[in-house]
């Protein structure tokens, strides 16, 4: 197992655009999921990108010394539970007609927003998704 900056090293040579930190990843998290939870207004393209932080994180923790996996995880299980309430489990039906989804495991991947609004509200409910207006919640 590795420090987290050998493990921020690592992922950015095996693709990362940067070297990352935990902290950085988890606020990225934490904004997505406020974003969601408000009605994320921008398009899809964006919201399949901003999915990439909690891949990171998934990344990270297989490598991860398990001190620094039990001092995040409290943390990222709350954000994964508000993300889990916040959005509709489609199995991946609505995004995986926008961007080849990743393996069974990411399973945030196989969720989309419950609030559907703007533009990425208008591309999920063209492919099917069934959600909430953001005028009655």
């Amino acid at each position: 197992m590795a420090t987290e900056t050998e493990v921020a090293e690592l992922l950015h040579q095996r693709g990362w655009r940067t070297a990352f930190t935990i902290a950085e990843r988890v606020n990225a998290w934490a904004a997505l999921v406020g974003f969601i939870e408000r009605g994320y207004g921008d398009d899809i393209h964006e919201y399949t990108n901003d999915l990439y932080c909690r891949n990171w994180l998934h990344e990270a923790w297989l490598l991860l010394d398990e001190h620094i996996v039990q001092l995040w995880t409290p943390q990222i299980k709350a954000l994964d539970d508000r993300y889990k309430a916040a959005t509709v489990d489609d199995d991946g039906q609505a995004l995986d007609r926008f961007h080849r989804l990743p393996g069974p495991d990411l399973w945030w991947w196989r969720r989309h927003p419950r609030i559907l609004t703007e533009d990425l509200g208008r591309s999920l409910r063209s492919v099917g998704a069934i959600g909430t207006d953001p005028d009655t919640t």
